[in-house]
């Protein structure tokens, strides 16, 4: 049985593709690594993977509960950037899960360069609350936008 190959493995493999029938081969060759994940069904394998419960994700992430629901329940297909990283706070995700999640929901992904972005990658990193986050922000003089 062969070992999924991650998104760096990947990568590598293309940029020493050279060809469109080299690219052919590569597709066909790597359909088991390829994902198949849409914002919903990304949500729904972090609850799972992590033994979350989505009313415990929703209350933590501080999103207005109906609005975080319809984010679970796909009714809500681009939600913003803040409200993705509401979630991923609540869940207590990494920043590779994060960025993963930011990419599903179609927003920016973090970027080190900038101040707001390295306050949440900070925050990702140590496992702040969105309110603890929130208060981090408001110190550093950063927009506050968590939550509701």
């Amino acid at each position: 049985m062969e070992t999924k190959k991650d998104t760096e493995q990947l990568e590598n493999e293309i940029k020493k593709i050279n060809d469109p029938i080299e690219i052919e081969n590569f597709i066909a060759d790597n359909q088991d690594n390829f994902s198949d994940f849409n914002l919903q069904s990304y949500l729904q394998f972090l609850l799972e993977k992590k033994i979350l419960k989505k009313s415990k994700v929703i209350e933590e992430s501080k999103l207005q509960q109906i609005y975080a629901y319809h984010i679970f329940g796909g009714r809500k297909k681009h939600p913003s950037r803040e409200k993705i990283i509401s979630l991923a706070l609540a869940m207590k995700l990494s920043v590779d899960e994060t960025q993963r999640l930011l990419y599903y929901s179609e927003n920016e992904k973090l970027y080190a360069k900038n101040a707001w972005d390295s306050v949440i990658i900070f925050s990702l990193e140590n496992h702040l609350t969105v309110d603890e986050t929130n208060d981090l922000l408001n110190k550093l003089s950063e927009a506050a936008t968590l939550g509701n």
